[in-house]
């Protein structure tokens, strides 16, 4: 797979992601897909960004930075949400918090297979931290 079609697929599930499109998941995602080391498959992976969004309901993917080295893809994604209550252990309580999320994948068979992430708790700490918590 060329670099240029595996940013334009990645591209395109951000946008499957952002839409909230389920259904159309599964053109992006393995069915044996797993994140940060747990295998979740498809629909375990469908759950975690349905919970998401449900707990999270102005979430909204951003690219930020996009690396495409076939079969991987690093990116930094950016987020400025309002979390309704705990997010990572943390008391956000509907404040807007702003983030990013550092994450590669590996593809298989033109899908994601593997995942891993790292968010920017700190980022969100401090900030709840000066708003008085």
């Amino acid at each position: 797979m060329e670099k240029t079609d595996l940013a334009d697929i990645y591209r395109a599930y951000i946008a499957c992601l952002n839409k909230q499109d389920w259904p159309q998941l599964g053109l992006f995602v393995h069915e044996d897909a797993s994140h940060n080391g747990k295998r979740f498959g498809l629909a375990g992976y469908r759950g975690m960004l349905e919970r998401d969004f449900d707990e999270i309901p102005d979430l909204h993917f951003n690219i930020q930075l996009l690396v495409a080295d076939p079969p991987f893809i690093a990116s930094r994604l950016a987020f400025a949400c309002t979390p309704k209550g705990t997010f990572l252990g943390l008391p956000v309580n509907g404040r807007t918090v702003s983030f990013a999320e550092n994450v590669f994948y590996q593809f298989r068979e033109g899908k994601i297979a593997e995942v891993w992430s790292v968010i920017d708790k700190a980022a969100i700490e401090a900030q709840l931290h000066g708003a008085g918590s």
